[in-house]
């Protein structure tokens, strides 16, 4: 990730948060505590932020506190052909009819394009499924009630009596922060309230996740591997994972960058 890129991940996060912490930063870019250090000292002479004890805050305080984790913006221009290779074959998995839930993510959002041409029930929790689906297709969709989140376009809610109940799925779609032995991490414990809800309504949990959420870690396990029925990614996927996955008795589905754009093309 270059300097630029990661620069807007750390200026976003500490408009977002009271204090964003070293590892949180690491967790968010991938890159090393050096790095991060670097950054944060660069970004507090250009008076941009202000660096304290572990970390960095906004000199602004936010008035209100978003979830961990980076934008939906920054987030969706980054691996876009991996993604969409990876969208693609999740939605091969469906069929004409089926009750599908869609987790908000950039890589699950790039399942509204061949869902285009489905007829589907989805329900969703993300702004920009939801609008790209009823402007470009004639799937019927469901939206999450809750709370707004802006940066990561989701919507939550913490409540145990919303619409969320009254929905049962035959697959969910869903990314992470990461994948590991321990199971789909994520980094902010609304989130993984609110996942877990839609979680508990879909008979099979699919997750999408390019090669490199298999090396990136978070202290919050949102379910244990058994829980997930199959898991795409792309083809530089390390045989250890592979391993991990086969021993745990997940399906894996390998799919090749630029599959998405020949299955349109035929």
């Amino acid at each position: 990730m270059h300097e630029k890129e990661r620069h807007t991940i750390i200026l976003s996060a500490v408009e977002e948060r009271p204090v964003v912490t070293v590892t949180d930063l690491c967790n968010m870019t991938g890159a090393s505590e050096a790095t991060i250090r670097r950054d944060i000292a660069t970004l507090d002479q250009e008076k941009l932020l202000r660096r304290v004890r572990g970390g960095a805050e906004a000199l602004t305080p936010p008035q209100f506190v978003g979830l961990a984790g980076r934008p939906f913006s920054v987030n969706e221009t980054m691996r876009i052909e991996d993604k969409q290779a990876i969208a693609a074959a999740a939605v091969d998995l469906c069929e004409d009819g089926d009750a599908i839930i869609i987790n908000g993510g950039t890589t699950t959002f790039q399942m509204v394009h061949p869902l285009a041409s489905r007829r589907m029930q989805v329900f969703t929790n993300s702004f920009p499924i939801a609008e790209h689906l009823l402007k470009h297709s004639k799937n019927t969709v469901m939206l999450s009630g809750g709370t707004i989140y802006r940066e990561q376009n989701i919507i939550l809610s913490p409540f145990d009596n919303d619409v969320t109940r009254n929905f049962c799925a035959r697959r969910m779609f869903m990314g992470a922060q990461g994948l590991g032995p321990l199971g789909l991490m994520e980094a902010d414990p609304l989130l993984i309230q609110a996942e877990q809800k839609l979680i508990g309504q879909a008979d099979e949990l699919v997750v999408l996740v390019d090669s490199s959420k298999f090396e990136q870690r978070s202290s919050l396990v949102l379910c244990p591997l058994a829980r997930i029925s199959t898991v795409i990614t792309d083809d530089n996927i390390s045989d250890k994972a592979a391993a991990m996955l086969d021993a745990a008795e997940v399906k894996l589905i390998v799919a090749p960058r630029g599959s998405a754009q020949k299955a349109v093309a035929s």
